[in-house]
């Protein structure tokens, strides 16, 4: 059955990456497309990167996310060109893309991958569902300020080079399901979320034409990039991340739709003991100085960030045995969470392998109650809550090669805070690089009040507020 499904989505897992052959010569790269559209819907990240000094290196969060194609060295040339052409960038880089996992599951592990990284560029590539792909961008777009360079599909068969492009003669009833996706779903969904698009099917389809190739000779199977298809997905990744045309005004990254930077003593000042800001937003950065004084206590809405529950998030839930891929999609809470490690003893039913049962227990909460994995469960606590839906153990443990499913293992993941309840001196390392302690992330996206009880002796320099786009 796994075998099935795994060939349905049309994807199969990479235990291992292909690594860059250095010293191979591919033909260049000379069609890139119309300069003029490179950079477009990214500037805020293309000016971060490119308005870094010596004296000041803007902090960059990049996330490559997706499945298997997102997994292959690609994304690590690129990261490393990125390195290297803004040497003077904090560059952050992650892929947390996990293969085999088409746009139905993704949209469940973004909970714990995508929207807690808060990254200021996704670079974003998956199959699967329409519907569930545009939830992933939609949510991006609702949950943080990011921009998102949304690829479209590389080609893996010569008869792509002849496909429908015309979007009148697109439908999603699954016959011309690639062109539906590339030239009538991708674009819409970019235009509707105020995302870039890059549309690297068709810069692929010139350069097989150009260079008189078969598609088979960039794969390495019926889909993945060989050493060869690598290079050319990272050079036309590597060509749209650069400032827009000359001539083109770049934003201030610090204070422009999204983001906004407001000057302690300037825009913010000490009044009885006090900073207080109305904002509108889901995250709180404070930018720190040199400096020491007593730990200033934080509020939003009136109440410690740690009284907030949407300022708390899960990990993974990862079993022992398994690897990287979670056999529990997501889980929320009823109750206010606490900071601590959960872990979970899973036995599989004698009589039907395909149903669970287990007892959980957190670090601080202790027991915390038992339960089947066909049933709803809400802990003792309230703590955790997890939906039937949500179990994966079969598919997930097939992925990295555990069949069939061990009749007991662990599961464990943490519940984290993303947020502060006070704001005192960090060492700073590095004056070149901005201190910022998030005191709140995960909002609702609508009004708040900070309140920051402290004195001009706070080393505090600037609040920085996160406002994503889309209500």
């Amino acid at each position: 059955m796994i075998n099935l499904m795994l060939k349905l989505i049309g994807i199969s897992v990479l235990l291992s990456s292909s690594v860059f052959a250095q010293t191979a010569t591919y033909p260049v790269v000379r069609n890139l497309g119309d300069p003029k559209t490179r950079g477009l819907g990214i500037e805020r990240t293309i000016t971060l990167l490119a308005s870094s000094t010596p004296a000041h290196h803007n902090t960059v969060r990049v996330l490559f996310y997706g499945q298997s194609i997102t997994e292959q060295n690609w994304w690590q040339i690129v990261a490393d060109d990125l390195k290297r052409r803004y040497p003077n960038a904090n560059l952050i880089i992650e892929n947390r893309a996990l293969g085999g996992f088409a746009s139905q599951l993704l949209v469940n592990t973004a909970e714990t991958d995508l929207y807690p990284f808060y990254p200021d560029l996704m670079i974003f590539h998956v199959y699967g569902a329409h519907n569930e792909y545009e939830n992933i961008i939609k949510r991006t777009r609702q949950r943080t300020t990011a921009e998102v360079l949304i690829q479209t599909d590389h080609i893996t068969q010569d008869s792509d080079l002849t496909e429908e492009t015309d979007p009148a003669k697109l439908r999603p009833d699954g016959k011309i399901w690639n062109s539906f996706m590339n030239y009538l779903w991708l674009p819409t969904v970019a235009k509707s979320y105020g995302c870039a698009l890059l549309d690297q099917r068709d810069l692929w389809k010139q350069y097989l034409k150009d260079n008189n190739l078969h598609a088979s000779q960039l794969l390495r199977d019926g889909v993945h990039q060989n050493d060869f298809g690598n290079y050319l997905m990272a050079e036309i990744v590597k060509a749209y991340l650069v400032p827009t045309s000359a001539g083109r005004v770049l934003i201030d990254p610090m204070n422009c739709s999204t983001v906004h930077t407001y000057t302690v003593g300037k825009a913010l000042k000490w009044r009885d003991g006090k900073l207080t800001l109305p904002f509108e937003g889901n995250r709180v950065d404070l930018i720190a100085k040199v400096g020491e004084a007593q730990p200033a206590e934080i509020r939003i809405d009136g109440k410690r960030p740690s009284e907030i529950p949407e300022l708390y998030g899960f990990t993974r839930a990862l079993a022992t045995p398994g690897g990287k891929w979670p056999v529990i999609l997501k889980m929320h809470s009823e109750k206010l969470p606490l900071v601590e490690e959960w872990s979970m003893h899973v036995t599989k039913d004698a009589s039907n392998d395909k149903l669970f049962t287990f007892t959980l227990s957190g670090s601080k909460t202790g027991p915390d109650g038992s339960g089947r994995s066909d049933q709803r469960f809400v802990s003792n606590s309230g703590r955790v809550v997890i939906e039937p839906s949500d179990w994966n153990v079969e598919y997930s443990l097939a992925l990295p090669g555990i069949k069939p499913v061990p009749t007991a293992f662990d599961v464990h993941w943490r519940s984290v805070a993303h947020f502060a309840d006070s704001f005192m001196s960090p060492r700073i390392a590095d004056k070149t690089i901005e201190t910022v302690v998030t005191v709140a992330q995960g909002l609702s996206n609508g009004k708040h009040t900070l309140e920051i009880t402290g004195d001009a002796h706070t080393p505090l320099s600037a609040v920085r507020v996160h406002t994503p786009p889309v209500p």
